[in-house]
């Protein structure tokens, strides 16, 4: 008995006592949401909320807002199949990122107002409105998205110039108008206000997946979390963020793309018919020309799935590449 006591406390001395390794920042969660106002003209607004779930690790400085596709809502971002490979919201955290994942408006918990007022520009000005809030508690802000939630990405940040970086996922300027009118002519109401859209039943597959893998797990979740999204969205999307007029062209701060093998937004590289995704150089020579004001463009191409990658198999290695993008910010 003395023995061991002893032996404890020359342990004890040296710091060896039951030391665990390391731990990884604690991630504290919560759902928020935030007044914002928006209007088709300055001069007739409405208010409404804007709402998502903010994660933020110990010592966190930088923040990523994310804004998700259409017939999405947070839960893109935070997928509850197999979390560990797919919630980006996690990997971020656990790299030391705080993350806000939003509702876009009229999706999950956000305001759902009239769908004629719901557009890809009414959604950048109120998330413009949140990082606001969120400026006075974080160092850096970068503003994500996903698809649509992309191009609104872009348009926030190319109009208030307020952010120090911006992710695009699922999205090139050329979009693939063979694969994505199908998409969209497929689409049913989703309510009483038949401006709002979703899919049809049993269609996410082939329709945000393809050609990944068929996980059956991962499709039940997709389809039993989808969400709408406004037909008033599609149409600045496409008059902002295309060849014509792009507000990426206005983009000031460093710029991060990545895309799977994704029929809509990649094929041949010809305008109307999807950009060059073939490599990392290829798709950042199609894009590049559309933003000329951005100190630094980086590629990323996550091969073997289709639209929505962070349902794949492989997503951790694309989160992984955007913590390293992201502090290098």
């Amino acid at each position: 008995m003395r023995f061991r006591r002893l032996c404890a406390i020359a342990l004890l001395a040296t710091g060896t006592l039951l030391a665990p390794p390391p731990a990884s920042a604690a991630t504290s969660c919560q759902d928020v949401a935030y007044p914002v106002r928006i209007g088709l003209t300055p001069l007739v607004t409405t208010q409404e909320t804007m709402a998502g779930r903010l994660c933020v690790p110990t010592g966190a400085k930088t923040v990523q807002v994310l804004i998700p596709g259409g017939t999405y809502d947070r839960t893109y971002w935070d997928v509850g199949f197999e979390p560990s490979t797919h919630s980006f919201t996690q990997a971020q955290n656990k790299a030391g990122f705080a993350t806000l994942a939003l509702d876009r408006l009229g999706t999950g918990r956000s305001s759902k107002p009239l769908s004629v007022l719901i557009t890809a520009s009414t959604q950048a000005s109120a998330v413009h409105q949140v990082i606001t809030t969120l400026k006075p508690r974080f160092t850096k802000v970068i503003v994500a998205g996903h698809s649509i939630g992309s191009a609104m990405a872009m348009i926030e940040a190319g109009t208030h110039r307020d952010v120090d970086g911006v992710l695009v996922t699922g999205f090139t300027h050329k979009m693939n108008y063979v694969t994505v009118v199908p998409v969209l002519a497929n689409m049913i109401p989703a309510s009483l206000d038949l401006g709002y859209l979703t899919t049809m039943p049993d269609t996410r597959y082939n329709s945000f997946h393809k050609p990944g893998p068929l996980i059956p797990g991962a499709i039940s979740f997709d389809e039993a979390t989808k969400d709408v999204f406004a037909v008033t969205e599609a149409v600045d999307t496409i008059l902002l963020n295309t060849v014509v007029i792009p507000i990426s062209r206005r983009i000031n701060v460093p710029v991060l793309i990545v895309v799977g093998n994704d029929t809509h937004f990649c094929s041949s590289g010809i305008p109307l018919m999807g950009s060059d995704c073939s490599s990392p150089a290829a798709l950042k020579a199609d894009e590049a020309p559309f933003y000329p004001a951005a100190p630094r463009l980086d590629t990323y191409v996550l091969n073997g799935y289709g639209h929505s990658i962070n349902y794949a198999p492989n997503a951790p290695d694309y989160h992984a590449a955007v913590a390293q993008w992201s502090k290098g910010i």
